[in-house]
């Protein structure tokens, strides 16, 4: 076997181990594993609910009262909105809906918010939540239940997102996949990442003065101490979904311009101290995504080079070029077949776009709101 093909068969496997072949392994062994009793909640822990916001005036105050009519006890639930250098109304309309506590912080960050709101909770849990994001009412008991497990150290809910009838985004399609896959993961070595529409972990588990702290960074970190990081389905939030599948680009460029941060200073890809499960898993599920835009583009190119080596480079070629063509016409024909490989093309060169970023830029601390 020639070089080349070589690198067409190593890219063009790892690409369908890491988005087929890894779920269905995942599934494999999370049946023959037998889980355990879940821990037993004698006593509710007292939590504080943090929300970091930065111009959110059109959804603050629906988040507090939302918040605070979750199924929880009064006396245990503390909600602290820690506004990020807002310009707009954010703080005001927080403390008028009813909010415990509200920082008007000057702008330095998401990270930086949730530290200082941290630092003032009183709560043996901290909770964290999006302005946007609405808890379903027993949410929050379902997020600390299993942290009354000492092996447990970080939970992730799950978030299901709306759309209207006029929305071309298919990130809720990817979102459903996501969520299977980090089911599994949670069964096993504990889920690789979380979201920060919702999710928990004890107040004294919580590291101060990490820039790049948040979804991607406390489960890798967490498994260093030995601590896993869970998904809990029945933990349900929502919130709006981009619009638009251009709008989502846009958003997961900003994404993986931090993300690039945390893989390449943030210690993620340092193997020591992973537990040997959750260091596969890692590696399967977040190493070979980031560098899936670069297996991509071997795949093709090698392909290309390969074609006078007989039918079966062909077929592959064909593949390929077929799926990119739906990929093309995904702004224009009003299809799944189309939408779900444009939706594909642009999360994935997202990947790529946000690494050059990084490169340029750096990884950005304060956010900016997601526009359509």
């Amino acid at each position: 076997m020639t070089a080349l093909a070589v690198l067409f068969w190593l890219s063009a496997g790892l690409l369908i181990y890491t988005h087929v072949g890894y779920p269905l392994l995942l599934w494999l062994l999370a049946r023959l594993k037998q889980t355990g009793p879940r821990a037993f909640v004698r006593d509710l822990p007292k939590v504080s609910l943090i929300v970091a916001a930065y111009d959110e005036e059109a959804v603050i105050a629906g988040k507090v009262r939302n918040a605070l009519e979750l199924d929880y006890p009064a006396e245990k639930l503390e909600l602290i909105v820690a506004s990020d250098g807002s310009t707009d109304q954010t703080v005001q309309l927080a403390g008028e809906a009813g909010a415990h506590s509200v920082l008007d912080l000057p702008r330095a960050g998401k990270a930086q918010a949730q530290d200082i709101a941290v630092e003032g909770a009183t709560g043996d849990v901290v909770a964290f939540s999006d302005a946007n994001s609405l808890w379903a009412p027993d949410a929050l008991r379902a997020l600390v239940v299993p942290l009354a497990d000492p092996d447990v150290g970080y939970v992730c809910g799950q978030v299901r997102f709306t759309r209207s009838a006029e929305d071309t985004n298919e990130e809720g399609a990817y979102w459903r996949y996501e969520m299977a896959v980090r089911t599994f993961e949670s069964r096993l070595g504990g889920i690789t990442a979380g979201n920060g529409a919702i999710y928990a972990m004890r107040r004294r588990d919580y590291e101060f003065g990490d820039p790049f702290s948040g979804d991607l960074t406390l489960p890798f970190k967490l498994a260093r101490r030995g601590l896993r990081a869970l998904y809990e389905p029945n933990a349900l939030a929502e919130e709006p979904m981009v619009p638009t599948l251009e709008g989502e680009f846009r958003r997961k460029r900003r994404m993986m311009s931090r993300a690039w941060g945390i893989i390449l200073r943030g210690e993620m890809l340092n193997p020591r101290g992973y537990p040997p499960l959750f260091a596969f898993e890692l590696a399967s599920h977040r190493l070979l995504r980031y560098i899936s835009p670069f297996l991509h583009l071997l795949a093709f190119g090698t392909n290309i080079a390969l074609l006078g080596s007989g039918w079966l480079y062909w077929a592959t070629f064909a593949i390929q070029l077929a799926f990119f063509i739906a990929a093309a016409l995904g702004p224009f024909v009003p299809s799944r077949v189309t939408r779900l490989p444009y939706y594909y093309v642009l999360v994935t060169g997202s990947i790529a776009v946000g690494l050059w970023d990084y490169l340029r830029r750096g990884s950005p601390l304060v956010w900016e709101k997601t526009r359509s």
